[in-house]
């Protein structure tokens, strides 16, 4: 299974009741023989253009594993789901993903060393 990052921007109208849409995103990944790794909700944000008719949505991040044909299936569901206003699944470069590990833990050392 390789690793992907998806972003789903979910209508604003459904911000009170955010789970059932989720457990709606969940259910669409796991049927596809997905996994989800982690899940970050960051929040009602106003969108740089409008998208339906709306000027904000819920952004939820997710780091998920998928097999070879789940991305096409999830891509052809999320694009008849109402609740989403919009999507972006990407393969995760396993290189880029070991540069920036690095990086961050050169900016940890270097700051524990200005610390002492």
């Amino acid at each position: 299974m390789k690793e992907y990052e998806l972003t789903v921007l979910i209508h604003p109208d459904l911000e009170g009741d955010i789970e059932t849409p989720l457990t709606k995103i969940r259910g669409i990944i796991t049927s596809a023989g997905g996994e989800i790794v982690s899940e970050d909700n960051w929040g009602k944000k106003k969108l740089a253009y409008r998208i339906k008719k709306e000027d904000f949505a819920v952004y939820v991040y997710f780091d998920i594993k998928l097999p070879a044909n789940a991305p096409l299936k999830i891509s052809s569901t999320f694009n008849i789901t109402d609740e989403i206003l919009r999507y972006l699944l990407v393969k995760v470069d396993e290189k880029d993903r070991k540069v920036q590990a690095e990086a961050k833990l050169n900016a940890s050392k270097t700051d524990a060393d200005e610390e002492e």
